[in-house]
């Protein structure tokens, strides 16, 4: 557990990314909700800050009053045990509080925060809460980028978020690593932060596999494509196929044809499709079909956290902090799974379910995991979204198999 005055240096620290992520935005940007999944980039603001006082200050600060008596009732995510809140379709109609009160809430509660932190900084549960908070605003960071890229896709003229870099168009190494599979541990280890989800630590037996080099890149979707990929039901599970249909998908989320070229709309704006880059915005259904064509098929979750600790020595990690804002496409730096920490979150074939011993919180806390642990697919990873201090490669991501908006690729595998 880091020390009191530790988490006050980090306390300090993520608040404030935060708040900068937006600083590219207009005002108008903030209150933009594109589609139901994503939120209001003011909406996360508010949020965050919500979680702070509804979770620490209301417990811990001696006479708390709430900083605004409807907040609660506006940035509350799905707490239902806490009360009602505002139905998630309608974050985007609500003009108030403006942008500036959220703000000014922002501060109200860093201010609270850091005053309790220094009255109470021997206490465990507060010094534990205070974590979980952090680690829940970096997610928040990754959603708030996603989500921002969202709300700009739907201008015309698909403004940029941040000025493009020079790309590496570079191949990573292609080919396939061999994994003797047998017993091994999966899960959190060490005394480090990690989420309940990725508790207990337990063994599981693998059989032997291969795993690729790489994720699979922009260049060979587009020949899964041109070759009939989104036409041909053979290759989709019953579901999928049908949202295939229903919504006539076509190529991945944010790709547009001009002509015989594809161009995808990024945070630098719209760009033509990079084909050495790893491919992204892809539903668990889409990379599902897409190793059904070639022959293959996706990662189980444990033959890839198996792989990677086997591999950490080989990680190029491509996170929040290393500054890029689309996977790259860049050289190996040699044999073996490549990047597989940051760049894309990468679609596993397995559900979201609990490990063995895995117990809920008590209380209101106990509805951050538990509760979806039903209907959705793992990924892991990582994002060029995610923090570089928030990933592990225990870490379990969870969305629903027809979502793409986030920052979800694939990486193959086959038996050996």
């Amino acid at each position: 557990m880091p020390t009191a005055s530790q988490l006050l240096q980090e306390f300090a620290r993520v608040r404030s990314q935060t708040v900068a992520l937006c600083a590219p935005l207009a005002t108008e940007d903030y209150v933009v909700q594109p589609h139901l999944d994503a939120s209001p980039p003011k909406w996360h603001l508010g949020h965050t800050s919500w979680f702070f006082e509804t979770f620490i200050l209301h417990r811990f600060e001696r006479d708390f009053a709430p900083h605004h008596a409807d907040f609660g009732f506006l940035f509350n995510s799905y707490y239902n045990s806490i009360g009602v809140r505002v139905d998630r379709p309608l974050r985007g109609i609500c003009t108030r509080p403006t942008v500036r009160e959220v703000l000014d809430y922002r501060q109200a509660v860093d201010q609270r925060v850091t005053a309790l932190l220094k009255l109470q900084a021997e206490n465990p549960e507060l010094l534990s809460l205070l974590e979980l908070g952090l680690h829940h605003e970096q997610q928040h960071q990754e959603l708030l980028l996603t989500d921002i890229k969202a709300v700009l896709f739907q201008e015309p003229l698909f403004p940029a978020y941040a000025a493009a870099p020079a790309r590496n168009s570079v191949q990573h190494e292609g080919g396939w690593t061999d994994f003797d599979g047998g017993r091994t541990w999966i899960g959190h280890e060490g005394s480090g932060f990690c989420f309940d989800n990725e508790l207990t630590r337990h063994e599981v037996l693998l059989r032997p596999y291969r795993l690729a080099n790489r994720q699979v890149t922009n260049g060979e979707f587009l020949r899964f494509m041109h070759n009939g990929g989104y036409t041909r039901a053979q290759y989709w599970l019953a579901d999928g196929w049908d949202i295939v249909r229903q919504n006539n998908w076509q190529a991945p989320q944010y790709w547009l044809q001009r002509g015989d070229r594809w161009f995808a709309h990024t945070l630098y704006g719209l760009r033509e499709v990079d084909p050495l880059a790893p491919v992204v915005h892809v539903s668990y259904y889409e990379a599902d079909a897409y190793a059904r064509y070639a022959g293959k098929r996706l990662p189980t979750e444990f033959e890839w956290e198996h792989a990677a600790r086997q591999c950490q020595a080989l990680q190029r990690p491509a996170t929040l902090q290393a500054g890029g804002l689309e996977p790259r496409a860049g050289a190996a730096l040699g044999a073996g799974p490549q990047a597989m920490i940051g760049e894309v979150w990468e679609w596993t074939s397995s559900a979201y379910g609990s490990y063995p011993g895995f117990r809920a919180a008590a209380g209101a806390i106990g509805e951050y995991n538990g509760k979806f642990m039903v209907n959705q697919m793992v990924l892991r990873g990582g994002s060029v979204a995610t923090p570089a201090d928030h990933i592990r490669l225990s870490y379990r991501n969870f969305f629903h198999p027809d979502k793409r908006w986030q920052f979800s690729g694939m990486r193959l595998a086959a038996d050996i």
